[in-house]
């Protein structure tokens, strides 16, 4: 039986015949995937112990080889020859620490017209210890040599290898360069905020209003606005991933712990309950519930008499019940059910006495900005622990509202622009974000300081959940716990271009001024550092 494995051989190549015809697709080393094809001649010269390699195919920046070798198995209580092919990542970096999740197909094509090309899935965390990652035993010799088979011609066999792969962790990846966009670094603590505030970031016309909020004169370690201020001005200008330590420490928020014991919809409510109180009597009052801000009403409404209560109210989000359910519409349409009060638990109607009655939801309007909390974890009180549900549930890129407003009403058109990610369970995990910045299709990975393209696929279905096994996730129980979707009539508006103009001049003088100074303390430590190791015995 063939196994995944990776593998230690020794140094002897056999010579390899390179693609003649390249073209500038795959001159693209940033490109997502790529397909490396080998022509592996004097296949019957390979002796035990000698490998092969291909030239290299460069995906994500790194370069990835097909290697053959030479391997014998224990077989019916016999030593058999077989080919072993291997997908090799970044062998000849000296660098440890480096990570890069790559999947694929490896293929060893025939040449016989009635035959199939021999083919095997592979995925695998690639890292300084594993370079190589494949089948030991790809296929007997006696089967490979097989004339029927057709995998052999003219004493040559042919190769191919299918990769893709995430933007690597650990060594050089210039997201600016490949992205034109540039990530938050990861400081510890902070699970989701990363994620948060890249979709912030990139509702511009909030950004923009970001920063006209008035803040001469606050404490930059304890003004909330100034510190948001600083990090949306480092992720449009700078080219180096950006900190957010003053902004968690303005938040008071500093420990994993803060983070632990609130969940993303409760930080994002403090923080723009922390904005909306400082824009205030200023020129961008009224922003935030004008951008986030929806209204709903819950009624009670009595089924044989003719008594109603209402109550109208605001909210800034939306929760959603994914468990039991397969998709977002039947969310909504779960969340506007009414339910029925009768027998003991009858509405107390006042005058009218105990009356059988209809309680529920409805939504009046729906803001610009819409988002949503897929309710993916809840409390078990068996286990007296929070249980993450990682079931299939699917969201759109499109979707339409206008049936939840007024039954039977106008198209209420919204278009997906960010895709919120946890993989793990309860206890911690990894948090992504992908975002559509543009609303133009084309899709972007921010895991924290790493920014990559990506498709819209990989962005939104392979985010619904219940995909435990699936070869292109690199972590196990992934799937979207947030949404945000734009009002496609708003998108121009909600979308349109900030550039430096945009921000006041003495927001972006004291922003100049804090950064010198900041360079400047670290080339003091620099120095400092440099004589206290040549004092040094």
């Amino acid at each position: 039986m063939n196994e995944n494995t990776n593998t230690d051989v020794a140094n002897n190549e056999i010579s390899s015949e390179k693609e003649p015809n390249v073209t500038s697709e795959e001159l693209d080393g940033g490109r997502s995937e790529g397909t490396i094809r080998f022509t592996l001649r004097s296949i019957s010269q390979l002796k035990d112990g000698e490998k092969a390699l291909s030239e290299p195919c460069y995906v994500r920046c790194l370069p990835w080889k097909i290697l053959v070798l030479i391997k014998y198995r224990e077989w019916e209580q016999q030593q058999q020859k077989g080919l072993g092919v291997f997908l090799q990542c970044n062998a000849d970096s000296k660098t440890p620490g480096w990570t890069c999740y790559g999947f694929g197909e490896l293929r060893l094509l025939t040449h016989h017209p009635q035959k199939e090309h021999l083919c095997k899935k592979i995925h695998h965390m690639f890292h300084f210890k594993e370079q190589d990652w494949g089948f030991a035993h790809f296929i007997l010799w006696k089967d490979l040599m097989d004339p029927e088979n057709g995998y052999v011609k003219d004493d040559t066999i042919e190769l191919e290898a299918h990769v893709a792969a995430e933007a690597p962790h650990g060594v050089s990846w210039d997201s600016k360069l490949h992205t034109g966009y540039i990530g938050l670094k990861n400081q510890g603590a902070t699970c989701y905020m990363n994620s948060l505030l890249q979709t912030l970031f990139f509702t511009n016309i909030f950004r923009k209003s970001v920063y006209k909020i008035p803040t001469v004169g606050d404490d930059s370690s304890l003004s909330v606005a100034f510190a948001l201020q600083r990090v949306f001005h480092d992720l449009q200008f700078s080219n180096k991933p950006v900190a957010t330590k003053k902004l968690t420490k303005s938040f008071g928020w500093e420990s994993f712990q803060s983070f632990m014991q609130h969940d993303v919809q409760e930080f994002l409510r403090v923080l723009l309950d922390k904005l909306e109180s400082k824009m205030k009597g200023t020129a961008v009052d009224g922003v935030i519930p004008k951008l986030f801000g929806g209204r709903t009403s819950s009624f009670v409404r009595c089924r044989h008499v003719s008594c109603t209560s209402t109550r109208e109210e605001t909210f800034y989000d939306i929760q959603l019940s994914v468990k039991g359910k397969s998709n977002i519409y039947e969310s909504f349409s779960d969340y506007v059910s009414t339910e029925l009060l009768e027998g003991e638990n009858k509405y107390d109607a006042g005058e009218h006495g105990l009356q059988e009655a209809e309680k529920g939801v409805r939504f009046d309007s729906f803001p610009p900005v819409l988002h949503l909390h897929l309710m993916r974890f809840h409390y078990d009180p068996r286990s007296d622990t929070s249980l993450k549900f990682n079931d299939r549930f699917e969201f759109y890129e499109e979707i339409d509202l206008g049936q939840y407003v007024r039954e039977g009403g106008p198209p209420l058109r919204y278009t997906l622009h960010a895709v919120l990610v946890h993989s793990g369970d309860n206890h911690g995990g990894h948090y992504v974000v992908f975002i559509d910045p543009r609303a133009d299709g084309k899709w972007y990975k921010f895991d924290d300081d790493v920014v990559s393209r990506c498709s819209k696929r990989e962005a939104i279905e392979y985010n619904y959940g219940g995909g435990e096994d699936a070869p292109y996730l690199a972590r196990k129980a992934t799937s979207a716990y947030m949404l945000i979707y734009i009002q496609t009539s708003e998108m121009s508006y909600i979308l349109q271009e900030v550039s430096g103009e945009d921000i006041p001049r003495e927001l972006r003088d004291r922003i100049v001024d804090e950064v010198r100074y900041e360079m400047a303390a670290e080339s003091s430590d620099s120095k400092k550092t440099d004589q206290t190791h040549q004092s040094s015995p």
